[in-house]
């Protein structure tokens, strides 16, 4: 519907920035370390009065190492595992406690919370903005969702890197002007570079620059890889060997970075909830966690946000 605008969040993205940037001595009453979820409710109230969405949606990593990208590259995320246990996140100890109070203060404000079993939050946070025909805005610290960017929906990335009050507005033309690409070519580029944050190799010898100078000249990796197998084409003929060897990689790496856009997602109300779907619980989770002052400011926020249903 026109003038609906959909905000989607990397939760996980969020909660860890949180974590990290919010002081541990921010704790309940009863000592616990608590800084991620008052830290994550300030970000959401934030985004909330910054943006205006008239809907929201926290996705939810309910495999945050799909076995379809472990299978067609191993090393895909392989850093972050629990030694002796690769289906398990290292997660500080701290931090672990709390991401469950953080399903449990959604549920009670009525935040919309989407995972899909199999999938990263990326893959929810794709197939969500596929779905929808308004603009739509992505929350996220990481950079493999510059591939949805798209200025003629909108679609654009509010990149936290730098936090999410200095966060950057990410359309076609700022993917542009970082990395001299087109602006929707931001999965392509990141396929032939790599990204090491994620554990994907990329082709060994294409940095940045040459990763650039290909998409720009070729459009696509499909289109790099038939100039690659055409011994007239202008390639040289380092970066010819160098893409013909990496021909293994190259076939599976596209599966990889390309986030879903059909995961299998629950369909729910994602409308900006005006007051608390559990007041109960929601009162509850204040006095134990001692979240009164971030969970008032957060509905403060919500409550004069109201818009019409997304399409």
């Amino acid at each position: 519907m026109p003038g609906s605008k959909l905000m989607l969040l990397d939760t996980a993205s969020l909660y860890f920035r949180a974590y990290y940037g919010v002081p541990e001595s921010m704790t309940a009453p009863d000592g616990t370390p608590v800084n991620a979820v008052r830290g994550l409710l300030d970000f959401i109230a934030r985004l909330v009065a910054d943006r205006s969405p008239t809907h929201l949606v926290a996705c939810w990593d309910d495999d945050w190492r799909p076995d379809f990208r472990v299978a067609a590259i191993p090393s895909y995320k392989a850093h972050r595992v629990v030694p002796d246990d690769a289906d398990l996140e290292a997660i500080p100890d701290t931090l672990a406690p709390q991401i469950p109070v953080i399903i449990d203060v959604l549920e009670a404000l009525g935040i919309a919370r989407i995972g899909s079993p199999g999938y990263e939050a990326d893959d929810v946070i794709g197939t969500l903005t596929a779905q929808s025909s308004g603009a739509v805005e992505v929350v996220t610290g990481d950079r493999d969702l510059f591939q949805l960017v798209d200025d003629s929906r909108p679609v654009v990335v509010l990149y936290t890197a730098r936090g999410v009050g200095r966060r950057d507005v990410v359309t076609e033309d700022w993917v542009t002007q970082k990395y001299g690409i087109p602006g929707r070519a931001y999965a392509d580029f990141a396929t032939l570079r790599g990204d090491p944050s994620d554990g994907l190799p990329g082709v060994p010898g294409i940095g940045e620059k040459t990763a650039s100078s290909l998409i720009t000249t070729y459009g696509s990796v499909d289109a790099v890889r038939a100039a690659a197998a055409d011994p007239d084409s202008d390639l040289t003929s380092g970066v010819r060997a160098k893409l013909i060897a990496a021909s293994d990689y190259l076939d599976v790496a596209g599966e990889v970075v390309r986030v879903a856009v059909d995961a299998p997602v629950s369909t729910t109300d994602m409308s900006i909830p005006l007051s608390p779907a559990d007041e109960a619980a929601l009162e509850d989770l204040e006095r134990r966690w001692g979240l009164g002052t971030p969970i008032k400011r957060l509905l403060a926020v919500m409550a004069q946000d109201e818009g019409p249903a997304p399409n």
